[in-house]
């Protein structure tokens, strides 16, 4: 019978065959595609199909007589478990060596050797930094090569499902003014074209959505835009007659997808093409003419679509409050089942919160895979339960519930933990350090245009005077009825502190410190907040306003290590989430809310 491993060998094996026939000594894969998402179509899953590591990050490299995947520490138990005798080591990197399998490489091979990637998957300053690396240790580098399409005979094509429009009012600005707003940037930067491929950007820019990515609403695609002119690069069949003919009238032409780079090769030469380093492949780049100067700078649109508008906030906040009345109706399901001894299982949370939230108005489909943990589990930060490997939820401990929903009018990402049977005096020890440091952060004023990697330690300052760390950031960005993940801004020390990331009024993003031991709990705690203006005597400031509304579960904190002004703070917090989640709630969920609503003393 043959098994999993087997199958991963077999196709290393011919991926090893095809590249001794080129004249390849490694070959690099990226968990990356055309657009350099961070959820693929299945197109670009190479990484996944070739090792068998389903991870949402890591680097496989492969060699004739070697073969490993780098991954940071929040995948190091799951991968080791799926690359378990695949003959695929486990390449452990924390999370401020994201290119350490570059190092390896220029450290490893010998002289002369020739590194393999598709060029059209890897972002023009990570080929940059490939490049000077293997160049500086005498080694070659060939981009112009996806060796995956010889050895994957049912490698997928595009994703087919269509586009649709992102309508008022939750469209808060029309098409022809975000168009007009990316053109008053090009023409500041002094650029003659600009293009775009970010799925996220293209969503937001011509407030269209799609399917083509899991989870995220959004569509594969390219744009090229001019000074009054705008291409959009994709499949055929996915727009009807009616929104391609509303995009005519602002002014935007529809090409199809492999298009794009015969475009860029045809630009005129002495013209000029801004674009953002890090979100354009080299494979597409390449084909500009010698004669077109490149202007590198953060793509317009991504400033200008994390900092929501007044009218977008509104609609965030009713998304959440429906979100909120959702999570109420699950957790009364979950104590009542606890109570009456039904069988529950991780995959049972999962299925029940995704139809709750299916029965809240606007609700599109999960934002992420569930994560439900129970104890062990939640130990590991991106743990998903299967079929074949997950939990009962009985006996003693903490369960972490990681979930989110996409409504047509915001995103939503939430973290709840919440006893089964007894806790432990340790456990509640972890959840109110956590807590603590979820609140410190919430609670903070800061001044307008701090880089937010900057704000990081003031979550992690509860833990670190016990001792303790994570080792994920603190806080991403969200978007608006797009990616649960959105830059510019990311609250991690292991970020760099770069201009972009200087946090602005309206800007989404979630905070959640967490606490993670081994074989034995998880913890983590989170909300979404936005940046609100904040008087100052030295200055502009901001603050956050939390968005989430869920109860936090007060039977897990160690009231002893709580300050009155924690105290107060958290119930001041549950006052406003009863009052505006009980019209929204009725029957059990209603006296659950009011029960894990009520003041501490």
């Amino acid at each position: 019978m043959t098994t999993t491993t087997d199958i991963i060998r077999g196709r290393v094996a011919a991926l090893r065959a095809a590249m001794a026939d080129r004249g390849v000594t490694a070959c690099l894969i990226p968990s990356a595609d055309p657009h350099l998402s961070e959820y693929l179509p299945k197109r670009w899953q190479g990484r996944k199909w070739l090792s068998g590591f389903t991870g949402s990050v890591g680097t496989l490299i492969v060699t004739a007589d070697f073969a490993g995947v780098w991954v940071d520490g929040r995948y190091w138990v799951q991968a080791e478990q799926e690359l378990a005798d695949t003959g695929i080591q486990l390449m452990k990197q924390v999370a401020v060596q994201q290119v350490a399998y570059i190092d390896w490489l220029a450290d490893t091979l010998p002289e002369g050797s020739v590194v393999a990637v598709d060029g059209q998957v890897l972002s023009l300053t990570l080929t940059r930094t490939l490049q000077q690396a293997l160049s500086a240790k005498k080694i070659g580098l060939r981009s112009d090569v996806d060796v995956l399409d010889a050895i994957w005979p049912e490698r997928a094509g595009l994703p087919e499902a269509p586009i649709y429009a992102h309508e008022a009012p939750f469209a808060t600005v029309s098409r022809a003014q975000k168009l007009a707003r990316v053109r008053e940037r090009m023409q500041a930067s002094g650029a003659d074209w600009h293009f775009i491929s970010t799925v996220d950007d293209l969503a937001w820019l011509f407030n269209l959505r799609g399917s083509d990515v899991s989870y995220n609403p959004v569509f594969v695609g390219h744009a090229l835009l001019g000074r009054d002119e705008a291409t959009l690069f994709i499949a055929d069949g996915k727009l009807s007659a009616e929104l391609t003919a509303q995009l005519a009238a602002d002014g935007v032409s529809i090409a199809r997808y492999e298009l794009a780079p015969q475009r860029l090769a045809a630009l005129p030469a002495g013209t000029s093409l801004l674009c953002d380093p890090n979100r354009v492949t080299a494979g597409l780049i390449g084909q500009l003419p010698a004669g077109v100067t490149i202007r590198e700078e953060l793509n317009p649109s991504t400033l200008m679509k994390a900092c929501k508008t007044a009218e977008e906030a509104a609609h965030v906040r009713h998304a959440m409050e429906q979100d909120g009345a959702a999570l109420c109706e699950f957790f009364a399901w979950l104590e009542r089942a606890q109570a009456q001894g039904e069988h529950i299982t991780e995959l049972t949370i999962d299925e029940q919160i995704t139809a709750a939230r299916a029965r809240r108005p606007g609700f599109v489909c999960p934002s992420f895979s569930t994560i439900a943990g129970f104890n062990a589990n939640g130990a590991l930060p991106h743990y998903r339960a299967t079929e074949e490997a997950h939990s009962v939820i009985s006996g003693d401990g903490l369960l972490l519930i990681d979930s989110g929903g996409q409504y047509l009018g915001g995103t939503t990402d939430i973290t709840r933990v919440v006893p089964v049977g007894e806790v432990s005096a340790a456990q509640k020890r972890d959840y109110t350090l956590v807590l603590k440091g979820m609140m410190a952060l919430s609670r903070a004023r800061f001044p307008k245009g701090i880089k937010s990697p900057l704000l990081d330690s003031i979550a992690r300052a509860p833990l670190w005077a016990e001792g303790i760390d994570y080792g994920h950031g603190t806080g991403h960005g969200v978007g608006y009825f797009l990616n649960v993940h959105e830059g510019p801004q990311v609250i991690s020390y292991y970020a760099q502190p770069a201009p972009q990331t200087a946090m602005a009024e309206g800007m989404i993003t979630s905070i959640e410190p967490g606490i993670y031991r081994q074989g034995q709990w998880g913890v983590r705690i989170e909300n979404l907040v936005i940046n609100q203006s904040a008087a100052g005597e030295f200055g502009e400031y901001l603050q956050f306003e939390t968005l989430t509304l869920c109860p936090i579960d007060t039977r897990c904190i160690d009231l002893s290590r709580m300050r009155p002004d924690e105290i107060d703070w958290l119930n001041g917090y549950h006052a406003e989430v009863r009052a505006r989640l009980l019209p929204l709630v009725e029957g059990e969920a209603k006296a659950w809310l009011e029960r894990r609503t009520q003041p501490l003393a």
